[in-house]
């Protein structure tokens, strides 16, 4: 049985079965209807139209062919620097994978099962302060929440993030800690020291830092004569305190607190010099009354 003939689309990619001549084969790819004489004429409107283009392009201002060439170097050094960090995230993750995940396999499997943490954390966003780094925490040891200036904010504030974690932590992980870490030299807190009485609602982080206002409140008046930044490092504590203190206007987590299943504990990062403060809230010796202050137990210097 004779082959079946090759296709079209095989004949164009089958240069070895294709023995016509170069000119030939220019006219097939130049059109169908083009003749041998006409692809001479057509080479030379091909050649005439590239040496105008050449002429036009040597015409520009040598500066302006230097400055695309500068500008494709700048893009292919980004390009490549970004392929690079994302190149390093792999080696971590696969490193992460052989050190800790194969050899912590039946850890890593029980978590796929589900979580069961006996922390919240509720942090700062800053990229200098990672409570898994400094504290240890291992997956599945905390459940955690980030965000500017490591506040919380009211129950009667409405639905946000930090709320809706604090509720899935407390109602349905019956977490048995919640821990409030503020941090040295926190922008956030900066922010709500420097705002005027009157918010900017037009700025996120203006409108979110108010959240932490009885504590910007209490440091005018208890430290006015010292530093803006002596200010601002007495107010990144005092912020920590009135969360502690929004934290119990959640029905739900004032309950366990009065049953005693859950702590409610603050602290404070110093990456300056690297100590940490960590202190409980006294909940029965506190006089909930005067909602402002409240006495502390259990209190730690770590350096």
């Amino acid at each position: 049985m004779a082959a079946p003939s090759p296709t079209p689309f095989s004949r164009l990619f089958n240069s070895s079965v294709d023995a016509r001549p170069t000119s030939l084969k220019t006219a097939t790819i130049l059109g169908p209807k083009l003749k041998s004489g006409e692809t001479e004429q057509a080479h030379l409107r091909l050649l005439t139209s590239f040496k105008h283009l050449k002429f036009k392009a040597s015409k520009e201002p040598p500066g302006l062919t230097q400055q695309l060439d500068n500008r494709k170097l700048e893009s292919l050094t980004e390009s490549e620097n970004g392929c690079d960090l994302f190149e390093d995230l792999k080696h971590r993750f696969l490193r992460f994978k052989r050190r800790k995940f194969k050899e912590n396999l039946d850890h890593f499997q029980n978590l796929a099962q589900g979580q069961a943490p006996k922390f919240m954390i509720i942090a700062c966003a800053d990229s200098r302060v990672c409570p898994s780094i400094i504290l240890g925490f291992q997956p599945g040891e905390a459940f955690m929440v980030r965000n500017v200036a490591n506040l919380v904010p009211t129950f009667e504030s409405g639905p946000s993030e930090t709320n809706a974690a604090l509720e899935f932590a407390v109602n349905s992980l019956k977490v048995e800690n919640i821990l409030v870490i503020g941090h040295s030299c926190c922008g956030g807190i900066r922010a709500l020291m420097s705002m005027e009485d009157e918010v900017d609602s037009s700025s996120f982080i203006r409108s979110w830092v108010v959240v932490g206002k009885n504590a910007r409140l209490i440091t005018k008046s208890a430290a006015s004569n010292l530093s803006f930044d002596q200010q601002c490092r007495h107010c990144e504590k005092e912020s920590v305190n009135h969360s502690l203190l929004n934290l119990l206007t959640y029905p739900w987590i004032e309950e366990k607190v009065a049953e005693g299943v859950l702590s409610l504990h603050g602290g404070y990062y110093d990456f300056i010099d690297c100590t940490f403060e960590k202190w409980t809230l006294d909940y029965k010796a506190s006089n909930r009354e005067k909602n402002s202050r409240f006495a502390v137990k259990n209190q730690f210097y770590w350096c």
